[in-house]
């Protein structure tokens, strides 16, 4: 899969932020752009009227454009799936080295006493809830709320309005059934 820093391999150039907000309430870039190359431990979040709600997402690609977009293989009876077909907008959260719990925790397959997002913390964002720890993420808004199917799932697409990189972090990876 192809991603890049923009800049790096685009032909615009697309400013960033230099690292992630370290407090609840932290400023809101708003610059559009794709992230690093998506691998396993991307988390997508969102939010409606105060509910949150999130999905492990393993498979993911950037496709590079003006405006960029990211694509995902989403389960239609995730309930994260209902919730962002009707707000439209979710956060993409890149999560780092040693956040594997968190990818574990939303993919419902380690326990999370009280929630998933009590694993981390949280801050709300423009598009839905951030990872403060997390290697970047991507505010998208949904292109189609009724997308065609790809295997047993649908191929949904989301237009990229916001991103924020944090430096000198890589992605968390999961390689041979364990994560590096």
């Amino acid at each position: 899969m192809s991603g890049g820093v923009p800049g790096e391999h685009w032909p615009h150039e697309y400013p960033r932020r230099a690292s992630l907000p370290a407090a609840a309430g932290a400023a809101r870039p708003g610059t559009p752009a794709a992230g690093p190359p998506p691998r396993a431990g991307h988390r997508v979040d969102e939010r409606r009227g105060g509910a949150r709600d999130g999905w492990t997402i393993s498979s993911l690609l950037v496709g590079e454009g003006e405006p960029a977009e990211l694509i995902a293989l989403v389960d239609e009876d995730c309930d994260w799936w209902d919730l962002f077909r009707s707000t439209g907008t979710a956060t993409v959260n890149v999560l780092g080295p040693g956040q594997g719990r968190v990818a574990d925790a939303f993919a419902r397959i380690a326990p999370s006493p009280g929630g998933p997002f009590r694993t981390g913390e949280w801050t709300d964002g423009t598009h839905g809830p951030r990872l403060i720890d997390a290697a970047g993420w991507v505010g998208v808004r949904l292109v189609d709320a009724t997308p065609d199917h790809a295997g047993w799932a649908l191929l949904v697409r989301a237009t990229v309005e916001e991103l924020d990189l944090a430096d000198g972090v890589d992605a968390l990876e999961h390689r041979y059934g364990r994560y590096v």
